[in-house]
């Protein structure tokens, strides 16, 4: 590429000319600008003149100058200057050009491995050649516009300066964030003099090093063949989280929240939240009460914890780490979720209140695509936390493959560019530089409450387990891992050299330490073992037998409240146009309680709504959830004309909780999630997560099977998340249809979660309100219905609301009970398929009981209902899905054993696809099943 300044003394009209002039070039077209040849790093003048183009001041002067001066373009994509240039202006365009690239490029130079050595060669576009610079200008002096604090510079001093800056033991990726004053933030704080911590800081990081060296030793001794998963090789990451709370506690940050998969994990515990030692001992030594509330229990390095990190010198701060399973990278969603719910209950200093951070694997972090769907997840409303720090601790292998084969990218944080998030490389051997980068992601988040990532590129001194021999696969990587010191061995020998500390202090602090562990190590193995107490409470199965169901909630409303909300509905602000085809429903809801036509959309408002005049707070996110994938809800309106938003649940009032309806990314699995850890941190509140059809919940199964369905039994974890999946075979296809009730029974046991399939609007308002108002949490899944919203007979009247609660079997009220001589049993929408058969033939020998909740199964409620029809009467079980899909598996031996005789099962033929794709052999098909009831 080349360049060519014009001569100077031009007017300002001229220099305006001209930038009009490059601006109209075409981008696709290459600029030529005579006088000045950059080879390889055309680039370096090409990006500098967008950013130019865009806002001038964006760029440093020296660009500033030479953008402006005036040029006539003869020809597309050529511009010429009708005088020549000045040299030493161009040899300092060269020079800025320079300190650009290693602003983009350094990283790449940087010494980041600590396994590895400095590249012995400049990357070929940091080459004084590529350039055009040469060996003999580096006596030269140069303007550099206040780089490095200086206003000219030799270019030996240059070279010097951005070498130290940008391909030390840090490496720095940040000029892909569009932000200019992002940028420049980062480079106030890079391109200085980087003083070294006073004696107090680096004895700080001595003990840190030596407490997480410690323990890991400690464990490898006194625990032969146990798997931990540990720090060794990474220590340095405790230095990291220990500098990161220092931060915390001087910005009087409430609480810090850590996500993080296995690696490390007791070593966390152990330093960083508190836990105390004889309890991780305990954990090794299998001497937990597995009848406690835990349940069954989990693995030691799955486990969660909440403590008290208290900073050396002084200084507090909460910290949790969220339980995970060993689906890597599902815990950081689950985490975002539980730090959105903190910080929402904080009130308006909330992401300044609570701290996330989650700390990852380098193969995790760039196999995982949940990790995108997170990243996704930070700026937008319903879900950002006002920046995460990511922490990647970068073993530079997984289980045994190596980046070569485990990425396509040159790092494994390259992900994190899609949202513009600095991403700061360190050498975990280098732990000051690592305590340095902890308080510049510190202090970038709480100034631009932006995700931040930090690489800390360490290595694994064992294997994936400490049962596994990495030789096997990375000989020569472990040749080099087993000949090097320890990163506190290597720390310490430094401060000795550099006369910080004698040697005796230097060993001192370690020696404590172990001796502490010591103690507590023999006072664990001096604990009795846990007694069998309790073992009684086990099932035949040796499974903890279900807890009784306390007394439910009131779920009735008075008809005064009912009213206010449903007023809401059409109560709009001043001048506010409801788009022509929103009116009608609005009023249709409006006069619903007086023609007792209450639809489902009505019946869910005046669930929300009245919990909210309770003081409920409620919130609802998914995909268009807040107009309804069917366009039934519209909990924020849109003004027709200016497209101003109104959302009339929040205007209840004051005293009314919070309603917080979002729209989710394109997302199920970060999303639910997300939802299943904000319910878990705010129990007090209902939480709501939406399927924009149901079988899309597939995508999602991970925290189904480890979250929702087991947490409590893991973990000990609640959470009253509800998933609305809508359900129903409707003649759209494989994919539309169903949204797998199979999977959700099949999950079902000791009483873990709620399934139900409500057949009226009214039974789904008690549902939701129960839910929320319940004592005890648990999931709620309900299958929602997808014709039925509009179904004229599926409404319900006021009374339905003002009296009576959840049912989860509704009788059979208009067949006389003697006169049965069968009895089909069946949920949801083919309920009324079948009702509508049996008027048709005059059946009223024929009884149809819904259930309305299939887990727990109604059993009591159930058997009722059986003993009022004669014995003799034929049972069958109706369901729209194939027989080895929907609920008939988990229900066919129940059934069973409440009916006291054969229960046959009507559906369609099974089948490994949910429905058909034909619209019309759909219709066939249900009608098929319908008749075969009756028969």
């Amino acid at each position: 590429m080349q360049v060519c300044l014009t001569a100077p003394g031009t007017t300002a009209s001229h220099k305006e000319e001209g930038v009009r002039a490059m601006a109209s070039q075409s981008d696709t077209t290459r600029t030529v600008i005579h006088g000045l040849d950059f080879g390889l790093n055309e680039w370096v003048v090409d990006e500098q003149r967008q950013r130019y183009l865009h806002d001038p001041g964006s760029v440093d002067e020296t660009w500033r100058d030479f953008f402006a001066s005036p040029a006539a373009v003869t020809s597309p994509g050529t511009v010429t200057s009708p005088a020549a240039a000045d040299p030493a202006a161009l040899k300092a365009v060269r020079v800025a050009a320079l300190i650009h690239a290693y602003r983009v490029r350094g990283h790449l130079m940087a010494a980041t491995n600590p396994l590895g050595s400095r590249p012995a060669a400049a990357h070929p576009e940091l080459a004084l050649a590529a350039f055009g610079l040469r060996d003999a200008d580096r006596a030269e002096h140069f303007v550099v516009d206040g780089f490095a604090g200086r206003t000219t510079m030799t270019l030996h001093e240059v070279l010097d300066a951005v070498g130290e800056f940008y391909c030390g033991t840090t490496g720095f990726e940040y000029m892909h964030i569009q932000d200019f004053r992002e940028r420049r933030w980062i480079q106030q704080r890079v391109e200085g003099p980087q003083h070294r911590p006073d004696r107090a800081q680096q004895l700080r990081i001595l003990y840190r090093l030596g407490a997480a060296e410690a323990f890991e030793t400690f464990l490898q001794t006194k625990y032969v063949g146990h798997k931990r998963y540990s720090l060794e090789g990474g220590e340095s990451a405790i230095v990291l989280l220990d500098a990161l709370l220092h931060r915390a506690i001087e910005d009087r940050v409430a609480e810090a929240v850590i996500g993080m998969a296995h690696r490390g994990r007791l070593n966390v515990l152990a330093n960083i939240v508190g836990k105390s030692y004889a309890q991780i001992f305990g954990e090794f030594e299998d001497a937990a009460d597995k009848t406690s509330v835990q349940g069954s229990g989990d693995v030691k390095y799955h486990l969660g914890a909440e403590g008290t990190y208290r900073a050396l010198r002084g200084g507090s701060v909460a910290v949790s780490v969220v339980a995970n399973p060993s689906h890597l990278e599902i815990v950081g969603p689950v985490a975002q979720g539980v730090v959105r719910a903190k910080q929402d209950l904080a009130g308006d200093g909330g992401p300044g209140a609570v701290l996330p951070v989650v700390l990852h694997g380098d193969a995790a972090f760039a196999g995982q695509g949940v990790v995108a769907e997170t990243l996704n997840m930070s700026q937008l409303p319903g879900y950002g936390t006002g920046g995460t720090v990511h922490v990647i601790v970068n073993n530079q292998v997984g289980f045994t493959t190596l980046p070569g084969s485990g990425r396509s990218s040159t790092y494994a944080t390259d992900v994190a560019r899609m949202v513009e998030a600095p991403i700061l490389h360190v050498n975990g051997d280098d732990p000051e530089a690592v305590d340095r980068v902890a308080r510049l992601a510190f202090d970038y988040r709480r100034t631009f409450r932006k995700d931040v990532v930090i690489d800390l590129v360490c290595y694994r001194r064992h294997g994936h387990s400490e049962v596994d021999d990495p030789s096997i696969t990375q000989p020569v990587m472990y040749d080099r891992i087993d000949a090097r010191p320890s990163v506190r061995t290597l720390y310490a020998e430094s401060l000795v050299a550099r006369e910080a500390i004698g040697e005796q202090q230097a060993e001192g602090a370690r020696r404590d330490y172990q001796e502490h562990l010591e103690r507590a190590f023999v006072e664990t193995r001096a604990l009795p073992a846990p007694s069998p107490a309790g073992s009684a409470a086990l099932t035949a199965a040796g499974q903890p037998a279900a807890r009784p169901a306390p007394h439910g909630p009131v779920t009735a409303i008075d008809e005064a409240t009912a009213r206010q909300v449903i007023a809401s509905q059409s109560e709009l602000p001043q001048g506010f146009t409801v788009h022509p085809r929103v009116l009608p429903q609005l009023k249709r809801r409006t006069a619903s309680l007086d023609t007792g036509t209450v639809d489902w959309a009505t019946a869910e408002t005046l669930a929300i709504g009245s919990l909210l005049l309770q003081g409920v707070p409620v919130r609802l996110a998914g995909q268009d959830s807040r107009r309804g994938t069917f366009g039934q809800r519209h909990t924020v309106l849109t003004d027709r004309r200016t497209g101003a938003e109104h959302t009339p649940l929040s205007s209840l009032g004051p005293d009314a909780a919070a309603f917080a309806p979002y729209d989710s990314m394109l997302s199920e699995l970060a999303a639910l999630a997300f939802e299943y850890g904000y319910a878990a941190a705010r129990p007090e509140a209902l939480v709501l997560w939406e399927a924009q059809f149901g079988d899309f919940v597939n995508g999602a199964q991970t925290i189904v099977d480890e979250y929702i369905a087991s947490s409590e039994q893991k973990w000990g974890l609640r959470s009253g998340v509800t998933l609305l999946l809508p359900h129903g075979l409707e003649g759209q296809g494989p994919d539309h249809s169903s949204a797998r009730i199979e999977r959700f029974l099949q999950l079902c046991a000791q009483d873990n979660m709620t399934v139900a399939v409500p057949s009226l609007p009214a039974t789904y308002f008690h549902l939701l309100r129960r839910q929320a108002l319940d004592v005890r949490k648990r999931p709620l899944v309900v299958f929602t219905p997808k014709s039925m919203l509009r179904s004229k007979a599926a409404i319900s009247t006021l009374t339905d609301f003002t009296e009576g609660g959840f049912r989860p079997v509704l009788p059979d009220d208009t067949v006389d009970p003697g006169k049965v001589t069968r009895v089909l049993l069946c949920s949801g929408k083919v309920f009324y398929d079948l009702d509508a058969h049996r008027r048709a033939q005059e059946a009223t020998d024929t009884a149809i009981v819904r259930l309305e909740r299939l887990h727990p199964f109604p059993e009591e409620e159930l058997a009722a209902e059986l003993a009022r029809f004669p014995a003799t009467a034929d049972v069958r079980w109706v369901q729209e899905e194939p027989e080895n899909q929907g609920p008939w598996s988990f229900l066919a031996p129940r059934l069973y054993g409440v009916a006291q005789r054969p229960v046959d099962c009507v559906s369609r033929p099974a089948a490994p696809a949910p429905a058909v794709g034909s619209s019309r052999r759909h219709g066939l098909e249900q009608t098929v099943v319908v008749a075969s009831a009756f028969r």
